[in-house]
């Protein structure tokens, strides 16, 4: 009989026990998936953007996947431990708001519309809209020059729309499916001249394919800030403009402006201040 007690004792005990090591190991779960060690940081990029944003067979790649990765790291998170989402242009506001993602570094403009539905960490880098064309084109000095001079851009894109309704009324445009299409006329003689940010172009311009045989205008058309996306309110914004700060004064910034434009002779704008949106 005082066996039996002792054992239905025992019982409770082991019970006990194993209750309180699986609350531990949900508890331990939870502190890592905030960024303290251990879980995931789902983060949203282009899959399809050399340069800025792309998923290779190696990996992903890119100037934002690489501010992404330092950012992640100073929030506690290892490489392995950022899960890629791709977030298209049209999808950016909808994966914050749903919470599919904890960040985005996407080529993502900073804008009033946009700060209406999303908080902006940055920005991390001024881009233009500017155009590209081919390496020995010496025709083709300013906007006005793109005046009877056939201009790509990728169908759904305003950015050669802009440019004939403001800069060049004459310019006629040409659009396709992908910008690697465009490259590909422009190569052929087929298009002269290709429009979307500088950044952008760059970094399709880096490509081991095109190296040496395209150049940037550098028209400066716009200002285009770049800026990390997060949930409205989120307090990743405060922790997000550290990193980046931090990754400016340290270099990394720009060896990944180097290591991602180089090849196109990009003259980057310098690093810009947190917060100082350029209209």
């Amino acid at each position: 009989m005082k066996l039996r007690k002792v054992t239905a004792a025992s019982a409770v005990v082991l019970a006990l026990a194993v209750t309180a090591t699986a609350c531990g190991s949900d508890n331990k779960k939870d502190s890592g998936s905030s960024g303290s060690g251990g879980g995931k940081i789902t983060v949203g990029i282009k899959f399809d953007q050399p340069g800025i944003g792309q998923k290779t067979p190696q990996g992903y790649a890119g100037f934002d996947v690489d501010v992404a990765t330092y950012v992640a790291g100073k929030l506690g998170y290892k490489p392995d431990q950022i899960q890629w989402k791709e977030t298209k242009s049209a999808e950016r506001e909808n994966a914050l708001s749903r919470g599919d993602v904890d960040f985005i570094a996407a080529s993502y403009s900073i804008t009033p519309a946009r700060q209406q539905k999303v908080d902006f960490a940055g920005p991390y880098l001024l881009a233009h809209q500017d155009v590209l064309i081919r390496a020995d084109d010496n025709a083709i000095k300013s906007p006005s020059d793109l005046n009877s001079k056939k201009l790509c851009s990728v169908t759904g894109s305003t950015s050669a729309q802009n440019v004939h309704d403001k800069l060049a009324p004459k310019a006629q445009l040409q659009q396709y499916p992908t910008y690697s299409a465009c490259l590909t006329g422009l190569q052929n003689k087929a298009i002269d001249a290709l429009t979307t940010d500088d950044s952008i172009l760059a970094g399709y311009a880096s490509q081991a394919a095109f190296k040496g045989k395209f150049k940037l205008g550098g028209f400066k058309m716009t200002n285009e800030n770049y800026g990390i996306g997060v949930k409205k309110g989120s307090d990743l914004k405060a922790k997000i403009n550290t990193a980046l700060e931090a990754m400016v004064s340290d270099g990394s910034w720009q060896k990944a402006v180097d290591k991602n434009f180089g090849p196109a002779q990009y003259k980057n704008e310098p690093a810009p201040k947190i917060g100082n949106i350029v209209s």
